[in-house]
């Protein structure tokens, strides 16, 4: 798959794509092959600078465009985004090993998400307030926070991206993206969709070392707003660069995620959604089902059918139709989880694995069970973000919530279940930003998704995520005393 369509992008610096002028670059690996797709130059010291003064200007005249042309120009974007997706979806599977499906799937998930926002501009309401004294009048607007500076992974760069491009284009912000340099053909080929409408330096692009660009951008007097989908540990530094400077921030930072299958629930059904969502993208994903607490009663079937349907799913490229679960993005991952499972397995732990071979050549890992797994072994601690599921059998709801909320991270978590009784004990008390009850539906473009505890702050998607780029203006304005004598004369 490493053919002559791809190559490499350039930087988008204020409205001209040129390539980036660091004295290092990075090397795009296909995960399938483990074989370099190209090499992508990074950004200098002066190209960050440049984007910065770039976006100081943009933002004042951006700002100032009427929310209903925002929402057009955004909307033509959209449009180029989806008649393109197949073309990106090729992209995004060569540099990050998803299946062609899942590829074709994020491009359009996409671009509904920056469809929504470009609508919620138009619905950017503020109020008026009754006024404390007569001849005056006290209001209040909600105004873009000013140029941001965003920070996207390489699990999801398309969805991820743009949940952080819609909201700040959206509000009337400039924004200086810095997506993974892992994944840069697929973004940028998503920025050139909707920077064709928009006014240069509105929307920029920058890849480079990434602790260099973080600092330039978060200690610019220029950057104003923060969001950042990543590690905890980068998340934590970030938080402290921000909070130094006294900016917005908004972190994504994983997730570990719970599922509760009481007694009640069809096993079958239950383990068809679960091995889809959790192997999904092979298990990279910050919302995946990891941690299954299982009614004892249901709970050795429930092992059955699950490593039945995890055997059953082809493994292989992610550009050849018949796979159904790709690669992982890259070796450090790969390693990562293999180190994972034997940790684990040190601890007691069944491991329930397929016994085939795999393809050779890339960095391929087969869908894994972890049964009868301790509360405390490793992958129960620490994000798999990989094809490893957990196991363990609970007596009581109360013991299954318990052991759900004894993890750091909070982002999504699933129930199982038909009971009234259950749905609003787990609705209430699992510590989880976004919860799905007999199906898998934690993030929507119109909801807001954001985490608990570890798993970060604030919210993106919704009227939440929205909010996030917008910053309240108090006005109380009055008449001057001597307005009506100096009228009459």
């Amino acid at each position: 798959m490493s053919g002559p369509f791809y190559r490499c992008p350039e930087l988008l610096i204020a409205g001209r794509w040129r390539t980036g002028r660091g004295d290092r670059s990075h090397t795009v690996v296909d995960p399938a092959t483990a074989e370099p797709l190209g090499e992508l130059r990074l950004a200098s010291a002066a190209d960050l600078q440049e984007a910065l003064s770039a976006a100081g200007l943009a933002f004042e005249a951006w700002r100032q465009v009427p929310a209903h042309e925002r929402c057009a120009r955004l909307e033509r974007g959209v449009a180029r985004l989806r008649a393109q997706a197949d073309e990106i979806a090729a992209l995004l599977t060569a540099e990050q090993g998803k299946t062609l499906a899942e590829a074709r799937a994020e491009c359009l998930m996409a671009a509904d998400l920056i469809k929504w926002y470009a609508e919620e501009a138009r619905r950017v309401h503020g109020r008026v307030l009754p006024a404390r004294a007569s001849q005056s009048r006290m209001d209040v607007l909600r105004l873009p926070v000013g140029p941001v500076a965003a920070f996207s992974p390489w699990n999801f760069p398309l969805v991820l991206s743009a949940r952080k491009l819609g909201g700040a284009l959206a509000a009337g912000c400039s924004i200086i993206l810095k997506a993974a340099e892992e994944t840069p053909a697929s973004v940028a080929a998503m920025v050139a969709c909707l920077a064709e409408e928009l006014p240069e330096g509105v929307l920029q692009l920058v890849y480079g070392v990434p602790a260099e660009v973080s600092k330039a951008l978060i200690e610019s007097p220029v950057i104003r707003k923060v969001s950042f989908t990543g590690s905890v540990p980068v998340g934590r530094h970030l938080a402290q660069m921000a909070a130094g400077q006294l900016k917005r921030i908004t972190l994504e930072l994983g997730g570990h995620a719970p599922v509760i299958v009481c007694e009640d629930a069809d096993v079958a059904s239950t383990v068809a959604m679960m091995v889809a969502h959790k192997f999904r993208n092979a298990g990279q994903a910050c919302l995946a089902p990891t941690r299954f607490y299982v009614a004892r009663p249901l709970y050795r079937d429930f092992l059955e059918a699950f490593k039945a349907a995890a055997d059953d799913l082809r493994v292989g490229p992610g550009h050849d139709p018949r796979s159904q679960m790709g690669p992982l993005a890259n070796a450090r991952r790969l390693q990562a989880v293999q180190d994972l499972m034997a940790r684990s397995a040190a601890c007691g732990a069944q491991v329930l694995t397929r016994t085939g071979n795999l393809p050779s050549g890339g960095f391929f890992a087969a869908p894994t069970l972890l049964a009868d797994i301790a509360p405390d072994a490793p992958a129960m601690v620490e994000e798999p973000f990989g094809p490893i599921a957990c196991a363990m059998p609970f007596d009581t709801l109360d013991e299954a919530i318990g052991l759900a909320n004894r993890s750091d991270y909070g982002l999504a978590g699933y129930l199982f279940t038909d009971s009234a009784r259950a749905i609003l004990a787990v609705s209430q008390r699992l510590e989880v930003g976004s919860l799905a009850i007999n199906g898998i539906g934690v993030s929507v473009p119109e909801a807001p998704f954001g985490g608990l505890k570890a798993s970060g702050w604030g919210s993106e998607s919704g009227i939440e995520g929205m909010e996030a780029f917008l910053e309240p203006r108090f006005t109380h304005y009055s008449v001057p005393q001597d307005h009506d004598r100096r009228h009459k004369t």
